[in-house]
């Protein structure tokens, strides 16, 4: 892994944890699902404009298309919808913890359903980031933290899981800033039914909507993207992945400078336990004979 490629999986996580706190700035003043929408479609024709600028084009191939919905839907729709909703009664730290497990689940998942050998320090990592998730997890839900929302967290992660596992077929064959694009339009139109549904586009202007919005729309919606997909195809999904385990530790940081979140001791016992379990399933993953 060179230097470039350090710099950009630094980059993706950082942008990526500092999207929760950015949610949880948009959702106390707009709908989710409206906010969401219309952050993908813009995000999407952002992205569309600078890859047929660049001379890319959506004839994609018949296995990209396929990814790219499922991408668009799990990542995007499912997700990021369900993290947007779920922030309006839990706190981006919790939140950006719980989606921090997506590389144990990715583990876990190709050990149990694609036979992928797991190593004793991969087990050991796996489990660790099981308890780690548990010792944050336990005393803010005996402390009254909203159930409902932790489960569509929960759900979510789920998703991204699914999602990560097709992300290097949707990214092989190039056009990545198209796909990248395509994918947001998909987690628009997916989105928009659902938020005519359930929500009021009542939207209460203040620049603090703007600011998070904006910065949603530019960095993690299409640069931290972007960068995921060619990290992926420049080092592999596996060591890619390994950046993941900053996610726990900036999420929990950004939320707590600019949104004065309380951090607990158990937070970051957890924390650090967490980080360390998706560190040694990355490594043992990289390593393995």
């Amino acid at each position: 892994m060179d230097i470039r490629a350090i710099g950009m999986g630094m980059a993706f996580a950082l942008m990526w944890s500092a999207a929760f706190t950015s949610a949880r700035i948009i959702v106390q003043y707009a709908p989710p699902l409206y906010s969401l929408s219309l952050r993908f479609f813009l995000t999407g024709l952002i992205a569309i404009a600078l890859a047929k600028i660049v001379g890319q084009t959506w004839r994609l191939t018949r296995t990209q298309w396929i990814l790219t919905v499922l991408f668009g839907l799990c990542q995007n729709g499912l997700y990021l919808g369900l993290n947007f909703v779920a922030m309006q009664t839990i706190e981006a730290s919790l939140a950006s913890i719980i989606a921090s497990a997506m590389p144990l689940l990715v583990a876990l998942a190709l050990w149990v359903f694609f036979g992928e050998r797991m190593t004793r320090v991969g087990l050991v990592g796996l489990v660790a980031g099981i308890v780690g998730v548990g010792i944050i997890l336990g005393p803010r839900l005996g402390g009254g933290v909203d159930a409902v929302g932790v489960a569509m967290c929960v759900v979510a992660v789920l998703s991204l899981t699914a999602a990560t596992l097709a992300v290097r077929g949707a990214s092989s064959g190039g056009n990545l800033l198209m796909v990248v694009g395509l994918q947001m339009l998909i987690g628009a139109a997916v989105l928009l039914p659902f938020a005519a549904a359930f929500e009021t586009p009542d939207f209460n202007p203040d620049w603090r909507l703007a600011a998070a919005f904006s910065f949603t729309v530019i960095f993690p919606g299409l640069i931290a993207t972007w960068i995921w997909f060619v990290l992926v195809g420049r080092i592999g999904a596996t060591k890619a992945a390994t950046f993941h385990f900053l996610n726990p530790v900036f999420g929990v940081a950004v939320a707590a400078v600019l949104l004065g979140e309380h951090v607990s001791v158990w937070d970051v016992v957890g924390v650090c336990v967490v980080t360390f379990g998706i560190l040694a399933v990355q490594l043992s993953r990289q390593t393995k004979p």
